[in-house]
């Protein structure tokens, strides 16, 4: 079974449709989007589809849906990480349920791509989570590495939705090509991944990428319909 993940708790309101066509989900824990109201709702969504929780960390920068990197101290921005994951943490707990993983959102994932300073900041941050809860992270990234010197355990993470460039980073959604969303393109995208472990850039070129999971965000145009496809195609759920 190929495992599906998809950000939530972002406003959508779309959780109650989605759960029911994912294997886990990463929720919004009040950094970039989410309250502990709607923490509640997804807690309870997803325990009644039988989907993983993840924590989904972010800046604490609603302005900008945690996607732009702020300037913050790294106390206080340490201090909002750790604030962000126990939150729904402690909300899972109430419901007899552990956090399976914790996945960072929008700036805060870039950024670890490709800067080792930030990703070491993360790890440090989460370190007392290391034993309990698994990493989403990008294949060939400097997270991936630092956090397997580390004893961190990983699980790759490609996105269904989202263009690579050729250093097997994000094509920036300032760009229009940056978003796959129409259901037909987004399985040819992961249809080399999930059966021979390439992905195409937007260059024409392919390399080799590692997944053990793929993800499509609730707030991409027919994302519900991606997810119906995805399950249809590769016989999922």
């Amino acid at each position: 079974m190929i495992n599906i993940n998809c950000d939530l708790g972002e406003g959508l309101n779309n959780e109650h449709i989605i759960m029911p066509l994912i294997n886990s989900c990463n929720i919004a824990c009040g950094g970039h989007a989410g309250n502990n109201e709607s923490m509640i709702q997804c807690v309870e969504i997803a325990i009644r589809n039988n989907v993983q929780i993840g924590a989904h960390p972010s800046y604490p920068d609603r302005l900008n849906f945690g996607r732009k990197k702020i300037k913050i101290s790294s106390s206080e921005f340490s201090h909002s990480i750790i604030d962000q994951i126990n939150s729904l943490e402690q909300i899972a707990s109430s419901y007899g349920k552990e956090i399976n993983h914790i996945k960072a959102h929008g700036a805060l994932y870039n950024e670890m791509i490709n800067d080792s300073d930030v990703a070491d900041f993360y790890l440090d941050t989460i370190k007392d989570y290391k034993e309990r809860c698994s990493l989403y992270v990008p294949y060939q990234s400097e997270i991936e590495m630092l956090a397997l010197k580390r004893g961190f355990k990983i699980i790759y993470e490609v996105f269904a939705d989202r263009n690579y460039n050729d250093d097997l980073s994000l094509v920036s959604r300032d760009k229009d090509y940056a978003l796959i969303n129409t259901p037909k393109e987004v399985i040819k995208h992961i249809k080399s991944v999930i059966e021979s472990n390439i992905v195409k850039t937007v260059s024409g070129n392919t390399y080799k990428i590692k997944f053990n999971t793929l993800c499509v965000h609730s707030d991409t145009n027919n994302s519900i319909k991606i997810l119906k496809e995805i399950n249809k195609v590769f016989k999922n759920r």
